[in-house]
């Protein structure tokens, strides 16, 4: 199955795709890990990656899409993928496309997590306290969140229009929000197989 997770930052994306990759056997693929790790490993692109991220910008498209191509077309992605964290905007959904039709193996579902602003700030409150994240202060969320208003919430209209997006509500327990991704899984691949 292949997957593209969408959501606010802190909608709780990555928790889900962790869950999720347990119960699918497909990996997780965050951008926002491929990131990190770039700056832990301190390399040149590791070093741009941080001063980006702790300016509270985006990282180009185009390192971007390098990292995910190198992710892609590892072993274990091949029988699918959860993807967190991109596209980010419509240029990138539409590059991802180009990406998978390369690779022969396109998008099968959008799953959108709503979840109130207020909700999304506070979940990144509690994050930055619990891991040291230096991007995570509340003036980068909220303009983190002005940016994902404007450029990455029509990716979510780009997939609705293709058939593939399905909201669900981010609010309740983990467990919950688990439950109702996977009963949408459900559903697409009986759809899928009718």
């Amino acid at each position: 199955m292949r997957i593209v997770l969408l959501g606010a930052p802190g909608s709780g994306k990555g928790t889900q795709a962790a869950l999720l990759e347990k119960k699918l056997g497909v990996p997780h693929i965050s951008t926002g890990v491929l990131f990190r790790e770039a700056v832990r490993a301190q390399t040149p692109l590791g070093k741009q990656v941080k001063s980006i991220l702790d300016r509270g910008e985006l990282v180009p498209d185009d390192l971007t899409l390098g990292l995910l191509e190198e992710r892609m077309r590892k072993t274990d992605a091949r029988k699918g993928f959860i993807l967190d964290g991109y596209p980010r905007n419509l240029a990138q959904a539409e590059a991802l496309d180009g990406l998978m039709e390369r690779l022969g193996r396109p998008v099968q579902e959008a799953i959108q997590i709503d979840v109130d602003t207020g909700e999304v700030v506070e979940r990144i409150a509690r994050r930055a306290a619990e891991e040291g994240r230096s991007d995570d202060n509340e003036e980068v969320v909220r303009k983190r969140m002005r940016i994902y208003e404007e450029q990455t919430a029509p990716v979510a209209d780009y997939y609705e229009d293709r058939g593939l997006l399905t909201r669900v509500l981010g609010t309740g327990s983990i467990e919950e929000v688990l439950e109702l991704i996977l009963s949408v899984l459900d559903q697409g691949a009986a759809e899928r197989s009718a």
